[in-house]
């Protein structure tokens, strides 16, 4: 990365060069950034936190360490305490050379610390059609494990099923209701506001009663009704999953955490090692001892177990399988949760920072310029909905391109549009534009002004050995004055995709890839409208070309990491 080649250079000269009265140089106190004129250079870093060691001006530091750098493929100028630098072209062709060595792994970092990770989210009830909620978590959640493994990270992905709980035998009497309604029975759902809150009254069980009885089945028993309904919904909730391009590699049932005994031996663990008592008939766990604001009940006083119970064991569960960090994705509203189930881990002996969790703020859906409002009971806008009106690709990028700390607007109009204010459009184009470009060089044309059959300008045997053998002769046009400006942004944003992995697998962010995407796509479309690829001078088109392979190249890797797809045609 060429912000940690600047900063490594100049640490290079403070470790081996006495600048003012500083004896030695303790790195982490200086940082490469953008020069807010970019008339100064590509990347700048402010000496002024050496000052006090060195007693000179920031200044004078600065011009000290410029006297000794190497400048090899950069220059460097030096305003007030500032160390600026300009990449040259040399550096900047190596970029590309780069990028067609590593193709799809460009951006991957050679040596990492590498971590088995267990991400888990969506975790929705089997009670229903997922809500445009649970595609935030689902886009999110997948293109985050897309990310983390793109780095070089082992990750598993794991869907916690609430089979649990008594909603699964609300479900099985709502069933019922709809069973008997498709028999001709008059069943109608309770009015009474206290008592529909005990049914799921949605339509979307209509064809469930419907599929019931087309199978012959006749028992109307809720035990069996909440069977058949479970699996019926957790196997639409998969198929939806898999079209989504979310894949989960297990998906965990609360139900069997609990027959497999692991939630009682749990709360066992917890009594001996000291961390639960007894107050008004209530087992308690002292997670006060751990950071939390308060203690909590894990047994009620009739014996049944609090949801906190079954999490602690689940956790639990997943440290005892040996990975070495588990990220959550939870809705804000659980951002009390966390302490609890932070100070479990510290008190049955494990590092509590094994856990992250990330707090994803809800989705606002706008049709027609107004809010839909949204809930599973009654008439609901699912995220199969959302999906069969605006398509994967749209849905996956406007869940994603909003950091997940941040309530989302999603403009279903906006999604749906064909212009350059949809950025998913936006950017597909962009790699539309250039596969265009690639078929124009490697086909037949015809004059529009003869009509006669233009000979193909590159054929694609040809344009395979000119990737496989690039070299900085070849790229020399790029840095002719007419196009040298566009090219050097153009390199230097390609370069900046080593940056954005960085932070973002460091940060858990996803929404800075479609940020990338959005900027690569604006100088692209800039260069295309300004600069024409093919031209009279062969050796011109060739780097020109080069130049829009590696664009996409970089928008595809990108994309993958989102779960978009890349589009030939548009």
């Amino acid at each position: 990365m060429f912000k940690t080649f600047f900063l490594e250079e100049v640490e290079k000269v403070l470790e081996n060069a006495k600048i003012g009265q500083m004896e030695q140089y303790q790195s982490g106190k200086l940082f490469v950034e953008k020069p807010k004129n970019p008339e100064f250079g590509d990347f700048s870093i402010n000496v002024s936190p050496l000052a006090r060691e060195a007693k000179i001006a920031p200044p004078l530091i600065a011009q000290q360490i410029s006297d000794k750098l190497s400048k090899k493929g950069y220059t460097v100028n030096v305003v007030a305490g500032f160390l600026n630098f300009r990449v040259e072209k040399e550096l900047l062709k190596n970029v590309l050379i780069e990028i067609f060595n590593k193709k799809d792994c460009f951006g991957k970092p050679e040596k990492i610390e590498k971590q088995k990770i267990l991400l888990e989210y969506v975790s929705a009830n089997p009670t229903g059609p997922f809500h445009i909620g649970h595609g935030r978590w689902a886009a999110m959640g997948s293109a985050l494990a897309n990310l983390l493994k793109f780095y070089g990270h082992e990750v598993v992905q794991e869907f916690y099923i609430n089979d649990a709980g008594s909603q699964i035998q609300k479900l099985g009497k709502s069933l019922q209701i709809r069973v008997r309604q498709e028999l001709g029975e008059d069943a109608q759902f309770p009015t009474d506001e206290v008592e529909a809150k005990n049914y799921y009254a949605g339509e979307y069980l209509i064809p469930v009663a419907k599929k019931y009885l087309s199978e012959g089945h006749k028992e109307l028993d809720i035990e069996t009704l909440s069977n058949y309904a479970k699996l019926e919904m957790e196997r639409l909730q998969r198929e939806l999953l898999e079209n989504f391009k979310t894949h989960f590699d297990i998906f965990y049932s609360e139900l069997d955490l609990h027959k497999s005994g692991k939630v009682e031996a749990c709360v066992k663990k917890l009594q001996d090692l000291g961390k639960l008592y007894e107050q008004d008939g209530a087992i308690w766990f002292k997670s006060s001892d751990y950071g939390d604001d308060q203690d909590r009940v894990i047994k009620k006083a009739d014996g049944s177990n609090t949801y906190l119970t079954a999490d602690i064991a689940y956790h639990l569960d997943k440290l005892e399988r040996g990975f070495d960090k588990l990220i959550n994705i939870w809705g804000a509203d659980h951002h009390g949760y966390i302490a609890r189930v932070k100070a479990s881990i510290e008190a049955l002996g494990h590092d509590p920072e094994k856990l992250e969790v990330l707090l994803g703020q809800l989705v606002n859906l706008i049709i027609n310029g107004e809010e839909v409002r949204m809930g599973k009971r009654r008439k609901m806008v699912t995220l199969d909905d959302l999906i069969e009106e605006v398509g994967v690709d749209a849905t996956r990028f406007f869940m994603i391109m909003r950091s997940i700390d941040t309530t989302l607007d999603f403009d279903i109009e906006l999604a749906k549009t064909a212009s350059d204010e949809n950025p998913v459009f936006y950017v597909q184009y962009a790699h539309a534009r250039a596969c265009s470009i690639l078929r124009n060089i490697t086909s037949e044309r015809t004059n529009p002004q003869t009509g006669e059959t233009m000979p193909v300008i590159m054929d694609k045997n040809k344009v395979d050995t000119l990737v496989d053998n690039v070299n900085a002769n070849i790229l020399e046009p790029l840095f002719n004055d007419d196009i040298a400006d566009l090219s050097r942004k153009l390199i230097l944003k390609l370069e900046d995709f080593k940056n954005v992995i960085e932070y973002s697998v460091q940060n858990r962010y996803v929404y800075t890839i479609c940020r990338y995407l959005t900027e690569l796509s604006s100088i692209f479309h800039s260069f295309y409208n300004a600069t024409r690829v093919i031209t009279d001078d062969e050796k011109s088109t060739q780097a020109r070309l080069l130049l829009v392979l590696a664009i996409k190249q970089l928008l595809e890797n990108a994309l993958n990491i989102i779960g978009v797809t890349a589009p030939e045609r548009m």
